[in-house]
C-alpha cells in the first residue's frame, strides 16, 4: 500500500523520516515527488499507484504534493478517462460520471485537485472511472454444504488447471487478468504448465478451449504455509471475450467497506466434504462475514477475512483455494480470495481468505507494470 510504504520508510535507519524510501535501493526522495511525472527512484516506483478508486461512489483520486486528492474537474472526456484507467492497470476504458461533491463521503470533499479548470471556475463535479465488471447477465431473478450451480451464476469464476488436472480456482478481474492465491503457484509459476478454464460448469472439459497463461506473478513476501500476503496474479496471452458466460467481478474500492454478517457467495470445484474428491462439477454457497476479531482470536492479520457459520455446514474445502468470495455492492465485488480451511465446513471452523482489500495496491500495482 502506498501509505505502508511511506511508513515502512520512516524510522528505517533514521535516514528516510517523512520521506518515501525507494524499494529498489537506499535512495530516500521527499513525498512531494512521488507521482509528480519524473522517476526518482531506480525502478520507478516512486511513479506507480498514483491513482486510486475510493468509497461506496468511486470516487477518482490522485496522489499529488504528497497526499491522496480527489479529482475535480471540468471538461472531463474518454481521453482523460484512458489514461486513468491505464494507470489503474486496465486496458480499457467504458464511462465516467459526474457527481455532485454532497453526494459523497464527507472525507472525500475536501483536498480537491483540479484538472482542465476554465474561467468559470470550479464546479462541484467528481469524475468516477472504471470498467464493467461485477454483473451476471445470465441470471434473471469445493464447496461444502454448497448448491450445483448454473450456467452464469458465478461468470467470473475460473477452474486453473496445471498439468491438465484442475487445482486451484480463480477469479476474472479484466480481459487480461486472473486473480488467485499465492500457494495454487507458489514453487511451480511456469507459465507452460499451467490452462484458465473460463465459463464452464463441468469437469472434466471435454472441447472446451484452454486459455494460455503468459506471466503468473505472486507477492513477494509470501512465503510457504503463511496466511499473509497469500495472493497471486495471473496474466492470460489472449484478452477474453466477455459474455453472458464469462463476466469481470469488480475490485474493491478503496475505503471500501462490508458488514459483518453479510451474505456472500463463495464457489468452486473442490471437495463437498471434508477429506472427500474434487466435485465435477462447479458448487456455490452463501456464507456470512464474520467480524474482524474473529479473525484476530485465530491469530491473524489484517490480510485475512473469515467468513462461514458457526455450526458449519457451507464453506470452502480442498479444490476451491484461489476461488472468489464475493459480495454485493454496487456490483458484485471480490471481498477475498479462498485461502485455507481447517475441517472444511466444520463447526467453529470458519473459512480463511485473503483481504482483496489489503492486498489491492499490489494488485494494481502489478497490472499498471505488467499491462
Amino acid at each position: 500500500l502506498i501509505v505502508l510504504v511511506l511508513v515502512l520508510g520512516i524510522g528505517l535507519g533514521g535516514d528516510c523520516s517523512g520521506k518515501f524510501r525507494c524499494l529498489s535501493s537506499v535512495q530516500c526522495i521527499s513525498r512531494n515527488a512521488v507521482c509528480d511525472g519524473v522517476e526518482d527512484c531506480g525502478d520507478g516506483e516512486d511513479e506507480l499507484s498514483c491513482v486510486r478508486v475510493s468509497g461506496r461512489s468511486s470516487v477518482l483520486q490522485v496522489f499529488s504534493r504528497g497526499s491522496w486528492r480527489t479529482v475535480c474537474s471540468e471538461g472531463w472526456d474518454s481521453h482523460l478517462g484512458s489514461v486513468a484507467c491505464r494507470q489503474l492497470g486496465y486496458n480499457s476504458y467504458v464511462s465516467s460520471t459526474d457527481v455532485p461533491i454532497s453526494s459523497i463521503e464527507a472525507v472525500f470533499q475536501n483536498n480537491l485537485v483540479a484538472l482542465n479548470i476554465n474561467q468559470t471556475g470550479l464546479q462541484d463535479n467528481l469524475v468516477c472511472c472504471g470498467v464493467e465488471c461485477g454483473s451476471r447477465p445470465a441470471v434473471h431473478s469445493r464447496i461444502v454444504g454448497g448448491n450445483l450451480s448454473r450456467s452464469g451464476l458465478v461468470p467470473w469464476q475460473v477452474s486453473l488447471h496445471y498439468q491438465n488436472q484442475h487445482l486451484c480456482g480463480g477469479s476474472v478481474i479484466s480481459e487480461r487478468w486472473i486473480l488467485t492465491a499465492a500457494h495454487c503457484v507458489y514453487g511451480f509459476a511456469q507459465p507452460v504448465l499451467w490452462a484458465v478454464y473460463a465459463g464452464i460448469i463441468n469437469q472434466p472439459l471435454g472441447v472446451t478451449e484452454a486459455l494460455s497463461v503468459e506471466k503468473i506473478i505472486y507477492h513477494a513476501n509470501y512465503r510457504p504455509g503463511g496466511l499473509s500476503y497469500n495472493i497471486a496474479l495471473i496474466k492470460l496471452k489472449l484478452p477474453l471475450s466477455f459474455n453472458d458466460q464469462v463476466v469481470p467481478i469488480c475490485l474493491p474500492s478503496y475505503g471500501e467497506s462490508f458488514e459483518d454478517g453479510q451474505m456472500c457467495l463463495i464457489s468452486g470445484w473442490g471437495a463437498t466434504e471434508d477429506g472427500g474428491e474434487a466435485s465435477l462439477s462447479l458448487h456455490t454457497a452463501q456464507v456470512p462475514l464474520l467480524p474482524s476479531r474473529d479473525c484476530r482470536r485465530l491469530g491473524l492479520t489484517s490480510w485475512n477475512i473469515c467468513a462461514g457459520f458457526s455450526e458449519g455446514g457451507a464453506g470452502t474445502c480442498q479444490g476451491d483455494s484461489g476461488g472468489p468470495l464475493a459480495c454485493q455492492g454496487s456490483g458484485w465485488t471480490l471481498v477475498g480470495a479462498a485461502s485455507w480451511a481447517e475441517s472444511c465446513g466444520q463447526k467453529n471452523k470458519p473459512g480463511i481468505y485473503t483481504s482483496i482489500s489489503e492486498a489491492l495496491t499490489w494488485i494494481q500495482q502489478q497490472m499498471e507494470v505488467y499491462i
